[in-house]
């Protein structure tokens, strides 16, 4: 029987290499104890930049992530993405997207986070684009069987003061939980009564069984 008090915080950033890398874990955890979860975006990545100026470093840290957490990771993602001619790097569309499918249902939130970190790391989408984001929503919602008015959503992203808002709060939230915890993410906070467990680095990066276990431990 799960705990009443077990609360599990996800610390991340929708473009954060390193997210991917405990994606599997993340998806595990959702599965297990969705009423539980709570995703905290960081916005590490939201203030726009040119892709150009982190390419280099991306496409190298993103190689060795790859590697270490045994994920898909193309080449095309490289020559299309990370080397798009006037391409832009901000995660902020992808935080809005993930906070409005949030009002509708929370369970979308880890889902469109997978999704598109798919859609970039293997299927070259630039994810930093308003409407890719717009896209990997709309295919959110039809597997979930929901009603979705893309040009509505499309205009929420980019000109919607009050998603923005609620983006906005969701980060200055997870800043929040951060002060007292080490910089970077991601980090997985497993909380039971009043006591936190904190794990990050290669403990999430092995999927999602040892801290299932670790948690099953910790509720026991």
């Amino acid at each position: 029987m799960t705990s009443p008090s077990l609360t599990l915080d996800y610390l991340f950033d929708p473009l954060c290499g390193w997210c991917y890398a405990s994606s599997a874990m993340l998806a595990g955890i959702a599965s297990h104890y969705p009423d539980r979860l709570t995703l905290r975006p960081s916005g590490l990545f939201d203030a726009p930049r040119p892709v150009s100026a982190i390419a280099g470093h991306a496409w190298s840290n993103d190689q060795r992530i790859a590697a270490i957490a045994g994920l898909p990771l193309s080449t095309a993602y490289r020559d299309e993405v990370l080397m798009a001619p006037g391409g832009v790097f901000t995660s902020r569309f992808l935080t809005r997207a993930l906070v409005a499918l949030g009002q509708i249902d929370r369970g979308l939130e880890p889902r469109f986070l997978h999704r598109a970190q798919h859609a970039r790391y293997v299927l070259a989408q630039d994810t930093s684009r308003p409407e890719n984001v717009t896209a990997l929503a709309e295919t959110e919602m039809a597997e979930a069987d929901l009603p979705f008015d893309a040009g509505d959503f499309a205009r929420r992203l980019t000109g919607d003061a009050d998603l923005a808002a609620r983006a906005e709060a969701r980060i200055a939230e997870t800043n929040r939980l951060q002060q007292s915890l080490t910089a970077g993410v991601p980090k997985l906070v497993i909380g039971r009564d009043g006591e936190n467990l904190i794990l990050e680095g290669e403990a999430i990066y092995r999927g999602a069984g040892p801290v299932l276990a670790v948690i099953a431990e910790m509720v026991a």
